[in-house]
This record gives structure tokens, sequence and C-alpha cells, in this order.
């Protein structure tokens, strides 16, 4: 373990330098004071698991894209399904970063869900992670996602390119993670604002930015900004181009949306695509109603669109009336949720007690980048997970 003086600056550090401001929840601090190693062809196991996660979920989303059959099964508003059933050119895409996360398991690694949208935790994967790596020389981070991220970002502008980054107003971890992208873009000479939706106004498909800072054209939009969120706004025209019909760049596509479902797997019997991977390594997932809802017994589950686990639901880790509230949520709209079958998370001993930990890769452009890892006590990996360096060991 880093010694308390040294975890002390680390996270001073993290906080003013690497935008990661939200290292406390309650009492408990949300980093790490010690790493996660990993032996170097794990990390290549998993890396390239990842890689091919990444390929056949862009071959299944271009699939189920021209069936509007399917796109009404994923759970998402019915907005949103419009656009994606809609004949009009996709907005042109800037580049496409995915967070897959791996839990370790008495069967081997498995992976809860695809990050695809809008996956977070780019600071602490890579500022974190590096601070913590100045003390072990031995060991090596598996990556600096964010970097490799921004560079990729960048380098569809020109020099000095304007880049508009879009969060929802109000939510302190989506901001931090803009405040980091656009970190890493100005180091490769992009000029950023953090925005609204409604602080760009589209003329002949083009995004213009309207603040009362900065009125010019807009060169690359980042998207950290849900689809399912953005659908729920009463103006169309203040979002729609960013999926269709828009010239200027955006980051992530409109194809994210449909393995960001967590319905996505109970369409792969009906796609010409096979997926092996997602099947060898995804737990079996099925629609709610065909799963005993008062027992569920094996089975968690999960809203088809949620964000840091807060939708995941475990009947032995829930209080009573909170699962009778889930239950009747179910119930009442099915098509928006997925029933998962629980794997048994297998945790590790570490210097705070025996924790169990999830390691989200992160794929650029296809390519692994980096990883993001966690720990918790319990085997559900939400928003009190603290963030822990992982840092890779040769075999040798």
């Amino acid at each position: 373990m880093l010694e308390t003086s040294v975890i002390a600056s680390l996270r001073r550090k993290a906080a003013l330098e690497g935008y990661k401001w939200d290292i406390q929840v309650g009492d408990v601090s949300t980093l790490a004071s010690f790493p996660l190693v990993m032996k170097g062809s794990e990390w290549k196991r998993l890396a390239a698991w990842a890689e091919q996660l990444a390929k056949e979920a862009a071959e299944a989303e271009k699939e189920i894209l021209l069936r509007p059959d399917l796109l009404r099964e994923l759970g998402m508003p019915r907005s949103l399904q419009k656009v994606l059933a809609d004949s009009s050119p996709l907005t042109p895409c800037a580049g496409r970063v995915i967070r897959f996360d791996f839990h370790f398991t008495m069967d081997g690694w498995r992976i809860s869900e695809a990050n695809s949208d809008v996956p977070g935790g780019f600071s602490e994967a890579s500022h974190f992670t590096a601070l913590v790596a100045e003390y072990f020389p031995d060991l090596r981070p598996a990556g600096n996602p964010g970097e490799v991220w921004g560079k990729a970002l960048a380098a569809t502008t020109l020099q000095g390119g304007v880049v508009a980054l879009l969060s929802a107003a109000g939510y302190m971890e989506d901001h931090q993670v803009n405040s980091f992208v656009a970190a890493q873009l100005r180091k490769f000479g992009c000029e950023t604002h953090l925005i609204r939706p409604q602080q760009i106004r589209w003329t002949d498909g083009k995004a213009r930015l309207e603040t009362a800072w900065c009125r010019r054209p807009v060169d690359l939009i980042i998207r950290f900004y849900q689809a399912e969120w953005l659908a729920r706004s009463p103006r169309r025209e203040d979002w729609g181009r960013l999926f269709r019909g828009g010239k200027t760049l955006v980051a992530n596509p409109l194809l994210a949306v449909i393995s960001e479902s967590k319905r996505f797997p109970l369409l792969w019997d009906r796609l010409e695509s096979r997926l092996p991977t997602w099947r060898m390594l995804l737990p079996e997932s099925r629609d709610p109603r065909q799963i005993s809802l008062q027992s569920a017994d094996g089975w968690l589950l999960k809203a088809a669109f949620g964000n840091t686990g807060d939708s995941v639901c475990i009947r032995e880790l829930m209080e009573p009336r909170k699962w009778l509230r889930t239950r009747f949520n179910v119930l009442m709209s099915p098509t928006n949720w997925v029933a998962q079958r629980r794997f048994e998370s297998v945790p590790l001993s570490t210097p705070i007690g025996q924790r169990h930990v999830c390691v989200g890769v992160y794929t650029v452009n296809g390519r692994a980048t980096g990883a993001y890892a966690r720990l918790a006590e319990k085997p559900l990996i939400d928003f009190a997970a603290m963030d822990v360096a992982l840092l890779i060991e040769d075999d040798d």
C-alpha cells in the first residue's frame, strides 16, 4: 500500500490536475491506496477479447439498423426508434470508444455489459493510474485511454479545431469526464467548449456554437450525453442532427445505442452475425417475462438503459420494499428490462479485505487502449465502488 501522505498527495493531484472531483463518497475514499496487478499475458487476453467484441458489435449494429422490427425490442424511447429507423444519411462519425466490463468469476472471465454509448472513467484509467504507476517501477499501466481517445478525436479536425463537448447540466460526474477529455484535446491544439445541446444551432446540417461567450462554427461534437436522455428532450431539432442528417463530425455515433441496450442479446438468434465472443463472455439474457419474478433465483434484472449500475437489481442485495417496487416496474414495462443469468464473482484478497473486481477494457476505434478498474465489497459494481489503478506485471 502507498503511505498515507502519498495517497493524500495523489488525491489532490487527481482532483486538481485530472478532473477527478468525486474522490470521496460519504466518509469513504473512492481512490484505492494500492494497485491491482495483472500478468501481462492475462491483460493481452482481455485486450484481444475486447477488440473482438467491438468488431462483432459493429457488424451486428449495422444489421439491426436495417431491421425496424428489431429496433422496437431494444427498450429505447420511441422518438429515438424513429431516428434510428429514418432513411436520411447518418451523421458522420469522428470515432468510437467502448468500454467492456470484465468480472472474474468461478467460470473465468465474464462481461456484464458493454458501455457503448457514453463510457466514462478516463481520468481514473489514465491520469490516476499513471500517478500510481510512478511508485511501482516494476509495473506499468495497461494504457492511456484518455490520451488515445483525445488524440484520435483531434486528428479528425484541423489544427486549432473547435470542439463542443455535450453533457447534461447538473451531473458532476459527466461534467468531469468532459473536462478531462477537453484537456486531452487542448494538448493537440483544439479549442474546447463544454455546453448543453440547446447551445448548438444547426444550419444546412452544420453545427454552430451559440453561447454568451462564443458564436462560431463547430468542427467536432463529442457527446457525453446518453442517447435515451437526448430523445426525451421536447425539441428534436436540438438533438436529431447529432444522429442523422448532420454534416459535422460527432462521437460517439448513433449505432452505439444499439449495443448499449441491455436487451441487445435478445436479438442475436435472429441475426446473420453470429457474435461468438459475445456469446462466450456475456451470461445468458432473457426477456423478464420468461422468468419467475417472484423468486428470480439465479437471475438479476437490469433496465435496458442504465448507468453506473444504478438499475442492476439483485434480490439478495436489496431491501424487500425496493425489490417489490422493481418487480412492479418490470411487470408494467417488461420491454424496458432484461433478465441476466447471474455469475458467481470471485472476490480477491486486498489490503482492505475481500473485494470483487471489475476491469473495464476500452477500445478506441477497435483497438484496446487501457482499463478502468474498480473494487466493491459486494458482487455489484455501482457508484460506490472504489477506483483502483490497474498495473501490468511481466510474466517473467
